[in-house]
């Protein structure tokens, strides 16, 4: 069988059919059809006392096709892949050389040169002519893919009726495919045992896995433009997942909002992160493209979850340069390697280097020069952060002072800092330390359009909450530990999270800062929070784990049960974008915040955790610990 095969994709080669050789097989049907027609118009008899002029005329007939063949390209196609619109083409061609025989006849019978056919028997020619080169391509096309596919392809379902059948013609066109389409799935009811492609139309109701299951089939194919189906009906993925039958999905989450063309190698099986509840963000980055291309842009914490996304998307709009620090040496180097890969046009200068240390910020503010910063680089784990506060001072504090302050004394346009929903109400150190670095940032906007302070750079603040896939995220952890066979840890059984695709919050950042025109704190509508045990259990049933544990930890120091994000129209306001609100928050006085800032980064090298957390608390006193030892300070 397996030489049958290869026989099979050898014959329907380019090497065994060139295009020379479907111009010749075209050629040959034309001249058949007007024989056949002849003869059974006008009989054998007569068939061969003319078959010298009817040779002669049937010859002039078919330079008349080869030219429309040639205007047509016809041929140029590859005959095993020919689809409805290379049939498309062959009839224009065809309908097009009929006039041209219209012409020849009529510059003919004006000359006294004599022909045999008429317009019937040129009708009735080229009718059987196009038939036989539908079917010769349907033909190859059939026994192509009944031949060249290997014999252990996995049975499968493609849901979604318009968007599957691109989809499966992709699967049946490609040597490779390691899939067989068995049947399409619909949410309509009027396709409903009907046939597409040769095979059945099942309907998505509760009855699916027992009908997949009974025809042998135990995968479900999904194109992303039927994702929310997937989406709205969670007990349908429970009970595939539990009959073992497996999904799959493209592309993969972090990738959705790319567009390019479908394809079978962007599949992947089904994770937590294509199903959690959600509308897809559409954003405009015209405005951003204007503003970006053709300048400086710095980003810090480059190498981060949120940096090294930002890094991409910026690339895409053409900054004259990008400046990007980390100080995390290993994860820097892989974003070089990165951007060389992807983007070699673009100039990127890949600096290693801690935002603290004000005399090396300086100099690479003074050598660049950038006119945009994108400020991620922060410490952002909330027990880590509950356990050294004196970190969240320096690096998130002072680290924001530092940067935020040479961005002024050397004329950047925009700074865009990037904030967290922790910084809302804070009840742990790290949300704290936000808060603070946001109350800079707006008080010194404020300061510059008083006059008092001399520069023309504007502040933005972006606020969201947890990112999918990110470092040190629950969707990793969870996986990690199902790997292992569990427990799965959750520290709370009512614990809520709202969730957000980086890429989505990355353009969000992007299109605030570049809209804003200073002092605002932007807030992301991070749509509906989902239940981290729920999570947790549908990410077990998914991975087809039996007796995976869920196992109840505690709250965490620090941790809340739920983040606030300040969406509500009490205390926010719309903005240009529905995704993106503006939050009322309380204006301070550049002049004590600095005196506040500059005192407590000075004085917490030499303060326990107990009295650093203390003066943060004097600073934000919406500022109420939370599951922490410093709850004390709040009484």
């Amino acid at each position: 069988m397996k030489s049958v095969k290869n026989l099979a994709k050898w014959y329907f080669s380019k090497a065994a059919l060139p295009y020379w050789g479907i111009l010749l097989l075209d050629c040959i049907f034309v001249m058949l059809a007007g024989f056949l027609i002849y003869i059974a118009l006008h009989g054998v008899e007569d068939t061969v006392a003319f078959s010298s002029s009817l040779f002669w005329t049937l010859c002039a007939f078919l330079v008349c096709y080869m030219i429309s063949f040639r205007a047509f390209h016809t041929y140029d196609g590859v005959i095993r892949y020919s689809s409805f619109r290379d049939l498309f083409r062959v009839s224009q061609s065809v309908l097009v050389a009929v006039l041209l025989i219209f012409i020849f006849q009529l510059i003919a019978d004006a000359t006294g040169v004599p022909v045999l056919f008429g317009v019937l028997e040129i009708v009735l020619m080229a009718l059987v002519a196009v038939v036989c080169m539908w079917t010769a391509r349907v033909w190859v096309k059939t026994l192509y893919e009944k031949f060249s596919h290997p014999d252990n392809r996995v049975r499968t379902f493609i849901l979604g009726v318009n968007e599957g059948v691109a989809l499966a013609k992709n699967i049946n066109s490609s040597e490779s495919s390691q899939f067989e389409v068995c049947g399409f799935v619909t949410d309509r009811v009027n396709l409903e045992h009907r046939r597409l492609m040769g095979v059945k139309v099942y309907r998505f109701d509760g009855s699916l896995p027992e009908k997949m299951l009974n025809t042998g089939t135990r995968t479900l194919i999904v194109p992303p433009q039927v994702m929310n189906v997937l989406r709205d009906n969670e007990q349908m993925v429970d009970d595939m997942a539990d009959a073992g039958i497996k999904i799959l999905v493209m592309p993969n989450a972090r990738e959705w909002d790319r567009k390019h063309d479908i394809s079978i190698r962007d599949l992947h099986p089904v994770d937590v992160e294509d199903l959690l509840p959600r509308e897809k963000i559409q954003i405009d980055l015209r405005s951003a493209s204007d503003l970006i291309k053709g300048h400086t842009v710095m980003i810090t914490g480059a190498a981060g979850s949120i940096g090294s996304e930002m890094v991409m998307q910026v690339a895409r709009f053409e900054p004259s340069c990008m400046v990007l620090i980390d100080q995390a040496e290993t994860p820097m180097h892989d974003i070089r390697l990165m951007l060389r890969g992807k983007c070699p046009d673009i100039k990127a200068e890949t600096i290693v280097g801690n935002i603290t240390d004000s005399v090396y910020m300086e100099r690479i503010f003074r050598q660049y020069k950038p006119e945009y910063v994108f400020h991620a680089a922060a410490y952002k784990h909330v027990p880590m952060m509950e356990d050294n506060p004196y970190e969240s001072v320096v690096n998130n504090i002072k680290g924001t002072k530092v940067i935020a302050d040479l961005a002024v004394r050397y004329a950047t346009k925009k700074f865009v800092m990037v904030s967290t929903d922790k910084a809302v109400n804070p009840t742990n150190v790290m949300g704290c330390s936000k808060r603070i670095c946001e109350i800079y940032v707006q008080s010194l906007d404020k300061a510059l359009k008083d006059g008092k302070v001399e520069g023309r750079t504007q502040f933005v603040t972006t606020r969201f909450g947890n990112v999918l896939g990110s470092n040190g995220s629950v969707i990793p952890l969870f996986q990690e530990q199902i790997k292992r066979g569990g427990p799965v840890t959750v520290t709370h059984p009512d614990i809520i999270r709202y969730f957000m695709l980086i890429p989505e919050a990355c353009k969000l950042v992007i299109e605030a800062g570049t809209m804003g025109k200073g002092g605002e704190i932007y807030v992301f509508d991070m749509g509906k929070p989902v239940k981290i045990v729920e999570l947790a259990q549908r990410m077990i049933r998914l991975s087809g784990a039996k007796d995976v544990e869920i196992k109840f930890t505690g709250l965490r120091d620090g941790e809340k049960l739920y983040e606030e994000v300040l969406t509500s129209e009490e205390t926010t306001l719309p903005t240009f974008h529905p995704k993106i609100k503006v939050a009322k928050v309380r204006e301070y006085a550049f002049e004590d915040v600095c005196l506040s800032i500059d005192d407590l980064i000075e004085r917490a090298g030499g303060l326990d955790d107990m009295e650093i957390v203390r003066n943060m608390k004097r600073m934000v006193p919406e500022f109420k610990s939370h599951h922490s030892k410093y709850e004390s300070l709040d009484k």
